[in-house]
């Protein structure tokens, strides 16, 4: 057994580990990202043609916020079950956990999806699109954490890949939206088809999750907790059969009768191992919290100074608020394979990750629709901020994910990576509720 462990890992052939690892990540940011880039569909649900004529009765042209709701509401379940799932991860399987979440995700979308085509009242609509929200994040947290727990018994460049397949999945959705807008087929009909194909891709990640166990290089992985489990107890009893002298040593040198091997493969308290990846926790809830608070609440606002092209109008949103950020994002979570700096131990990378506050002012002095902050009017400047603002968060959050299992022993991998995904959503749920207060600044100024 010994011989075993101290063995290569076998080929991981034809890339398929690295490839399902991918597309777990991408799976994982499907429902929130699917949810926020549909804002122009659900705006326009909850504000019906008819509203105008009926202004003056009250109740139908009330303002429902679907922006600001829709992220805190995403990030609250997120928040609560992402804890749970860092303490309670050891009560229930984690191939349960994975399996029910997906399957869940995937009735949800299911059912907005059938929504498209059914007529509702708005507070209804509004009611049963929050709800479906609160409980697709709160599988989401299960699914998130459970998974960055299990890529985190892998080599570090497969945390780094399943990071780069959650910005992939911000990309997916924002030119789901861009198709949509330029096909321009019946509306509903755009809709229902744009969110069919989250219900579709939902299922695959749940495919590849139930073949990964079946690949000999993830076995490799998977099983070696498992393995050392075994190997411990197996070396205790050897120890305790040879004779209780060196036991007896051993106690009277530490005060217990456990031997070091024992101790060595003992999994630590959720504490002991936040005591050692703190400051990477610090770090990645500050890189979201900054993002959060003025994207997409801020940046949707921003307008083109073209006004007259009714094309460009039209796609602006969607190509320099959407998928700039997503594709900026995805090459920003993908460059630390091929350069990781600052370092886990700099004092630069908490500096890197401060001063991302910068990006809030910047996003709110942009051309701004009725806003009297406007100093950086030109669509360009508009570009280059997010360009650098969503680089930097791909690049600085894997940076986190990544490191945060470097700085504790394998045993402890599943844990850290569990604390890192609470902390991750904890900066979404600071930024979430800092973007009400940011939308209202740049509305009353």
């Amino acid at each position: 057994m010994s011989k075993e462990k101290t063995q290569n890992p076998p080929a991981d052939r034809g890339q398929a580990v690295k490839l399902i690892i991918f597309v777990l990540g991408l799976g994982t940011l499907l429902p929130w990202n699917f949810f926020i880039t549909a804002s122009q569909y659900f705006n326009e649900r909850l504000a019906p043609p008819n509203v105008t004529s009926n202004s003056s009765s009250g109740g139908t042209s009330k303002d429902y916020n679907y922006d600001s709701w829709m992220a805190l509401l995403s990030q609250l379940p997120l928040l609560l079950f992402t804890l749970l799932n860092s303490f309670l991860y050891q009560w229930v399987r984690e191939r349960l956990r994975v399996a029910f979440s997906l399957v869940v995700i995937f009735l949800l979308f299911a059912l907005t999806a059938a929504l498209v085509q059914v007529p509702m009242q708005a507070d209804t609509f509004f009611s049963v699109t929050m709800a479906t929200i609160w409980f697709i994040n709160m599988c989401g947290a299960v699914l998130q954490g459970s998974l960055f727990g299990v890529v985190g018994l892998f080599p570090p460049c497969y945390s780094t890949l399943f990071m780069s397949g959650q910005g992939l999945a911000g990309i997916f959705a924002a030119f789901a939206m861009l198709f949509s807008i330029l096909t321009k087929p019946d509306q509903s009909s755009a809709a229902l088809g744009y969110f069919i194909t989250p219900c579709v891709a939902t299922l695959g990640t749940l495919l590849c999750y139930l073949l990964l166990p079946h690949l000999e290089f993830a076995r490799f992985y998977l099983n070696r907790s498992q393995s050392d489990d075994v190997e411990t107890t197996k070396e205790l009893i050897g120890t305790t059969e040879k004779g209780l002298n060196n036991n007896q040593k051993h106690f009277q040198a530490n005060g217990g009768l456990i031997s070091e091997r024992e101790e060595s493969q003992e999994r630590s308290s959720v504490l002991a191992v936040f005591k050692k990846i703190w400051l990477m926790a610090l770090c990645v809830t500050c890189v979201f919290a900054v993002t959060l608070s003025v994207f997409p609440v801020i940046t949707v606002q921003v307008r083109t100074v073209y006004k007259d092209n009714a094309a460009w109008n039209k796609v602006f949103t969607c190509v320099c608020c959407f998928i700039v950020f997503n594709v900026m994002d995805l090459l920003g979570r993908g460059a630390p394979s091929l350069v990781q700096w600052p370092s886990k131990e700099s004092r630069w990378f908490p500096a890197a990750v401060f001063s991302r506050l910068v990006f809030i002012p910047l996003l709110m002095l942009c051309n701004i629709q009725g806003s009297n902050l406007t100093v950086l009017r030109h669509d360009s400047a508009f570009v280059v901020i997010m360009a650098l603002f969503s680089f930097s968060n791909g690049y600085l959050a894997s940076l986190c994910m990544s490191y945060a299992p470097q700085l504790v022993r394998c045993k402890d991998c599943e844990t850290a990576g569990s604390l890192m995904t609470f902390f991750l959503v904890l900066g979404l749920a600071v930024g979430a509720s800092f973007s009400f207060l940011l939308g209202k600044l740049v509305k009353t100024t």
